[in-house]
């Protein structure tokens, strides 16, 4: 029953259809800042050795370290797992310590990207290392060939 003197008229349909789309956006806007809300932590930022030397991160935030694995610094410690090399990049040169498997495309003069910590003293800290290879990649069968050669050889094998 309802009360004397109180109207109660339905909601129009357009009125609910702009409830229900502020609804869905208020939804939509609380979900995206639930995943950037989660995901920050996860963030890692690249930097070269000239960012690094220049404006270093805070020594725990997890980031990537790109350039050049400098020949000669390359050295393996007593444990046989630990490695320390140097990244450069023309303008800044930062040590590097990772402990673990080295990818089969790792050496001296090759492309890395280190991910890990600045450490407090200025070694970069990698947990995973990315050894990146040149742009010239040739296959081992096919390294002593001339360009006529290898055309050959792939024509063949087609």
């Amino acid at each position: 029953m309802s009360q004397p003197g109180a109207t109660s008229q339905p909601v129009k349909a357009k009125h609910q259809r702009l409830i229900l789309v502020l609804i869905a956006l208020a939804a939509l806007i609380g979900a995206a800042l639930l995943a950037a809300w989660a995901l920050r932590s996860q963030a890692s930022y690249f930097y070269v050795p000239a960012d690094i030397a220049s404006n270093p991160p805070e020594a725990d935030r997890a980031v990537r370290l790109g350039g050049m694995v400098e020949a000669g610094s390359l050295k393996t410690n007593a444990d046989g797992v630990t490695i320390r090399f140097v990244v450069g990049d023309g303008k800044a040169r930062v040590p590097v310590q990772f402990k673990g498997i080295v990818p089969d495309l790792f050496k001296e003069g090759s492309g890395v990207v280190a991910e890990g910590k600045l450490g407090r003293d200025g070694t970069f800290v990698a947990n995973n290392l990315l050894a990146k290879h040149d742009e010239k990649y040739v296959p081992r069968e096919m390294a002593g060939m001339s360009a006529d050669q290898a055309r050959k050889t792939v024509e063949e094998t087609r």
